[in-house]
């Protein structure tokens, strides 16, 4: 039986690079899409919820309380290009590239050879948004700041995977 089947801890992936949250504060490879929440460039107190399916390249964008961007017309609006690169730069642009089913020729695309690529794919706008979903993902994810440091077991957190490696 291979390691991780007999451990309850799964290993955790440090990011390609380090990144900022200000813009996207919340990015996953998750459910078959990248999605994510992007900051609003115009008003603090809003955000977007972002996503793209994967092979299709359908994608979805709207407000925290469901309202349509503006911007995801005909193609990517700012905010699902923004999520684009936080991914490339939280998870590597391999990575990013085979989630999504994007054939690129680079070993490593950047996040504009990955956009291009399923920009000329010609993306439709998705029937339906995750945006519930996705929001109340990252609505879960905040609450852990809340939490006072401790180095005690934390019950609430018995499923999160660990950084160390299963022996």
């Amino acid at each position: 039986m291979p390691v991780r089947e007999e451990s309850s801890t799964a290993r955790v992936v440090p990011p390609a690079r380090p990144r900022k949250l200000a813009k996207v504060p919340f990015v996953q490879l998750a459910d078959g899409r990248l999605q994510g929440v992007v900051s609003s460039g115009s008003d603090i107190g809003r955000v977007y919820v972002s996503a793209i399916a994967a092979g299709t390249f359908e994608f979805a964008c709207s407000t925290n309380n469901n309202r349509p961007c503006g911007g995801a017309h005909g193609g990517y609006c700012k905010h699902l290009v923004a999520l684009i690169a936080e991914a490339v730069v939280q998870f590597g642009g391999e990575r990013v590239a085979r989630c999504l089913r994007v054939d690129t020729d680079a070993a490593e695309p950047d996040a504009g050879e990955i956009t291009r690529v399923m920009t000329s794919a010609r993306p439709a706008k998705a029937e339906s948004s995750p945006a519930a979903a996705v929001f109340a993902r990252f609505l879960n994810h905040l609450e852990y700041l809340e939490f006072e440091a401790t180095t005690e077991p934390l019950p609430e957190m018995h499923w999160f995977p660990t950084a160390r490696a299963a022996t």
